[in-house]
């Protein structure tokens, strides 16, 4: 873009066409407008269909991780299709498409899973040999560390598809994110939000990134004045933590940093993907020491766990 958007030449806002991602986009374009003062009609919402929402009954790591969610969002954005693009930072590989650039992070949401049953209250209250339903590899490898008893199906969809599971009986209780059940005003079908030490979450669970061309001056003079500085400290440190370990959907990897008194503290945990060992740590530090801190504590980790500790089941 060479001139701030208008009616006649809307900002061009890429998402998923997914009831969260559409949320999302959303509330990206409400910041915009109301930092800047234009009409939200200055800003054009564009939905773009990925190799993820179109495969929805095989596990991701069977059909290519993260970059599902991206790839076909990214490649419009390089191609000037649209001018933004709005994501979900857990979904996004640690390194980016050359020309593109995530520095904008809107604050973050309730970074907590949400334990969703019909019939049960927590995760203590599953009887053994209950089925639990989860796409998600740290999910299930986090249940069957500390809940080997239980027996986990795979488990994709978005929120309604998975609700219709679960009323179904495909499966007794599932995980989702309480950042997603709010940014959709359902809040009311978790039974309970985990604790993090009981479950830590995905590396920037709850983190919404706008990501841009890099020498698009105007796109970055826009998101400038929408970017949550205290997030972005966060998410530079788990995602730098992330990329140390090399995660991708294949690997059970959770990470969590937050700000107390104006420090650092970021907990991490890698986990064999059958559940049957988990390793965490924890690092302290300055508000801008988040991506030595995560590297050193992936560091720490991998040297904890040894070789060969991801592979299995």
């Amino acid at each position: 873009m060479t001139q701030m958007p208008d009616p006649t030449r809307p900002l061009k806002i890429g998402t998923r066409g997914s009831m969260l991602a559409l949320a999302q986009a959303h509330e990206t374009r409400d910041r915009l407008s109301a930092a800047h003062g234009l009409p939200t009609d200055a800003f054009e919402i564009v939905v773009i269909k990925t190799t993820g929402d179109r495969i929805t009954d095989r596990p991701l790591k069977e059909i290519g991780g993260k970059g599902l969610f991206t790839r076909e969002i990214e490649e419009a954005l390089l191609a000037g299709q649209i001018d933004i693009a709005v994501h979900s930072m857990k979904d996004m590989p640690t390194l980016q498409p050359e020309g593109l650039v995530i520095d904008c992070l809107l604050p973050r949401e309730d970074v907590r899973d949400a334990f969703v049953s019909p019939h049960f209250a927590s995760i203590p209250d599953l009887p053994a040999g209950t089925v639990v339903g989860t796409s998600s590899l740290r999910r299930r490898a986090q249940l069957a560390h500390r809940r080997p008893d239980l027996r986990l199906v795979e488990f994709r969809g978005n929120v309604q598809t998975r609700m219709k599971k679960l009323d179904e009986g495909v499966a007794a209780a599932t995980f989702l994110a309480m950042a997603g059940l709010s940014r959709l005003g359902m809040r009311d079908v978790a039974r309970n939000a985990i604790d993090p030490a009981e479950m830590l979450p995905a590396v920037a669970q709850g983190a919404i990134g706008v990501e841009r061309r890099q020498g698009d001056a105007i796109a970055a003079s826009l998101l400038a004045a929408i970017h949550h500085a205290d997030t972005g400290y966060r998410i530079t440190a788990e995602r730098a933590f992330l990329l140390r370990l090399d995660g991708s959907c294949q690997t059970p990897i959770a990470g969590l940093a937050e700000i107390r008194d104006d420090r650092l503290l970021l907990r991490g945990e890698i986990l064999r993907p059958d559940g049957s060992a988990a390793i965490s740590g924890h690092r302290e530090g300055g508000l801008d020491e988040g991506a030595i801190m995560g590297a050193d504590l992936a560091e720490e980790l991998l040297g904890r766990a040894g070789a060969g500790f991801f592979d299995g089941v």
